[in-house]
Order: structure tokens, then C-alpha cells, then sequence
């Protein structure tokens, strides 16, 4: 599990794919104190497993189905990234919980300044995740833990503050460019739980709980 607070950005030194896997060998400092081989680590906000340890850097494989659901894929030798080690059972919970399991992938349609916030809006291309993205709700964008400002039937928005901007990778996306997108797992744990039995293929139960959505409604929970 992830926070959503990068650590460092890290630099690809090397990329070795295949038709739809890739191993990747990046440069960091900070986060290699302390990483082993077979600890989670956020790349771009997908959770991958150090294979290797270098000289200041360490390698990960991406595997199809990360391939094919992500921007991973688009890395070059020298992209940067934004790194985050999982989080610490001691450790404080500055962003949300972030699994590093992407739902998606994101176009940003505009960078505008405001005062000294800078303001991404940003398209998904999956358009059944607004069902998760809400004004005030969290969502990570790159492995970043960010607040939602608002949304539309097509495309929300995030500020971000100067630290933010001068700490990660937007730093260097402009319009155009495609991000990564986790959606608040809660918000998806509450989905499955009401809907589950209504999809093709799920197994009826009895809902002996008494749990539904018109009881959640009733007690103001949706």
C-alpha cells in the first residue's frame, strides 16, 4: 500500500521489452537507503516488485497486463518518474490509500496557472470511472495523491501547489501528454458491494446482511 506522496523522481537508465512486457532499470537515491530485492515500489503509480539492485538503481519488470493497462509503455531512456516506496507500518498517512493498481489511463487537455496553483484537466479514457471521480474526492494521478476540483461528463480537474508541481513529473507534462489513473479504492469496494449479483456472471446470494442500497440511502451513507 502507497500514500501518494512521492518520495523522488527517478530517471529510466535502461529498457528491455518484448512485445508486451518490459524490464526497466531506474536511477533514484533517497528511496535506495533501504529497498530490497522483492519490495513494492511505486513507478508512476503502478505498484511493481524490485527484481534487482544496483549501483543507485534497481529493476522492475512490467508484465502484459500492466503493459497493455498503463502509460509504462511509453517510457524511453531517460523519462522520469515519479518513486514511492510502500508505505511503513509506523509511517504517517499524509495522502489516501493508493494500491498502486491502476484503473486507467488519462489525456491532459490543459495546464493553466492559477495565481501559484497550477490547474491540470484531465480526460479518462475510460469513461466509467466518473462514476468514482467526485469534486472534494481523492484520486491519484501518477502516483500522486491528489483532491479532485471539480468534474464533468468528460474530464476533471486537480490543482496543484508549487511543491507538488516542483517535486514529481507534471513538473514536465503538458497537454497531451497521458498519465496514469487510480481511482479511491473505497469508492470502488462500495460499488462492487452494491452491485454484486446484478453483474453477468456473479453468483446470487443471500443477502442475509440486510445491507442494500436502500438501506444506505435511508442512513445516509449514499
Amino acid at each position: 500500500m502507497f500514500t501518494g506522496l512521492i518520495e523522488e523522481v527517478g530517471v529510466l537508465r535502461g529498457v528491455t521489452s518484448g512485445s508486451e512486457m518490459m524490464v526497466l532499470n531506474i536511477g533514484a537515491s533517497l528511496i535506495m537507503d533501504d529497498l530490497k530485492i522483492g519490495d513494492s515500489v511505486s513507478v508512476n503509480g503502478v505498484c511493481l516488485t524490485a527484481t534487482s539492485i544496483g549501483d543507485h538503481s534497481f529493476s522492475v519488470d512490467v508484465m502484459p497486463q500492466t503493459y497493455r493497462n498503463s502509460t509504462l509503455k511509453e517510457l524511453r531512456s531517460g523519462s522520469r518518474m515519479n518513486l514511492e516506496r510502500a508505505m511503513a507500518a509506523g509511517g504517517r498517512f499524509g495522502g489516501h490509500i493508493v494500491q498502486g493498481h491502476v484503473d486507467g489511463t488519462g489525456e491532459i487537455r490543459s495546464v493553466k496557472r492559477d495565481q501559484n496553483a497550477v490547474v491540470f484537466e484531465i480526460a479518462p479514457e475510460r469513461k466509467s470511472l466518473f462514476k468514482f471521480i467526485i469534486p472534494k474526492g481523492s484520486i491519484t494521478v501518477d502516483g500522486i495523491s491528489l483532491t479532485v476540483v471539480d468534474a464533468s461528463a468528460s474530464a476533471f480537474t486537480v490543482s496543484i501547489i508549487p511543491h507538488t508541481l516542483g517535486e514529481t513529473v507534471l513538473a514536465h507534462k503538458r497537454s497531451g501528454d497521458r498519465i496514469n489513473i487510480e481511482c479511491d479504492v473505497l469508492g470502488k469496494y462500495v460499488d462492487h458491494l452494491l452491485n454484486y449479483g446484478s453483474r453477468s456472471g456473479d453468483v446470487q446470494e443471500d443477502n442475509s446482511s440486510g445491507i442494500s442500497h436502500e438501506f444506505l440511502a435511508a442512513n445516509g451513507f449514499v
